[in-house]
């Protein structure tokens, strides 16, 4: 089975988990992680109906979407300073925020580049020492900074479950979902209007994150790897 079937055969899986859930498939956005894969890849991905691809490295994001400026694309990992620039020139959304210092500069790069970069702050709910990003308890000071910058738009939150468990993955996932609407809550009625995102689900957890009340699943080896199995 190739990339397109692939593609064609999650995003049908998706819109038929959605449906399970009681939730409309165009609630969803399958973003096709293509990290791992050459540009061609993506050009089969992008013929069997994919429009979200998400990269983890500034180089790969800024040679892909150079190569198709067509499609919507996401950056998805650890953010570096001196690449910020890249990935704000490059990025139509960024996954993985929760350094202060590192919002103030992306709201400067995207001033520099004309535009509103929006953002997902990623939070470690699990709190798995592996893993990047706020604890719940102090996401919403991050939160507090990055609406006070103009060029800078928090369209949610992002976040990794454990593996290998899925009632652990729900449990984390249900918890992103509840902590997106506690801070949304407190936001003005424009600010919360964009809050609404909940990135969370990748290709061995993603049924339980759409259950949870995802807007964005991370898809990448179950549409680019052919050994992968589900």
């Amino acid at each position: 089975m190739g990339v397109e079937e692939r593609y064609k055969k999650v995003a049908a899986e998706v819109a038929e988990v959605c449906r399970a859930a009681g939730r409309d498939p165009r609630e969803v956005r399958v973003v096709a992680v293509s990290k791992t894969v050459g540009p061609e890849a993506v050009g089969e991905a992008l013929v069997a109906g994919a429009h979200d691809f998400g990269e983890n490295r500034p180089e790969g994001l800024v040679q892909k979407a150079a190569v198709y400026p067509q499609a919507t694309w996401h950056f998805i990992g650890n953010i570096q300073s001196r690449r910020i620039p890249d990935i704000v020139g490059s990025a139509a959304l960024i996954h993985s925020l929760f350094e202060e210092r590192h919002a103030r500069k992306i709201d400067e790069a995207a001033r520099a580049a004309g535009k509103i970069q929006d953002v997902l702050l990623e939070v470690n709910v699990s709190g798995e020492a592996s893993k990047s990003g706020r604890t719940p308890a102090d996401v919403r000071e991050l939160l507090e900074v990055c609406t006070a910058l103009p060029n800078v738009r928090v369209r949610g939150l992002m976040t990794m479950a454990p593996r290998g468990d899925a009632a652990t993955a729900r449990e984390t996932f249900e918890g992103l979902a509840r902590l997106r609407d506690e801070l949304r809550a407190g936001l003005d009625a424009e600010q919360a209007a964009a809050f609404d995102g909940l990135s969370m689900g990748m290709s061995e957890d993603w049924r339980e994150a759409v259950a949870a009340g995802a807007t964005i699943v991370r898809i990448g080896r179950a549409v680019f790897d052919d050994a992968f199995e589900k």
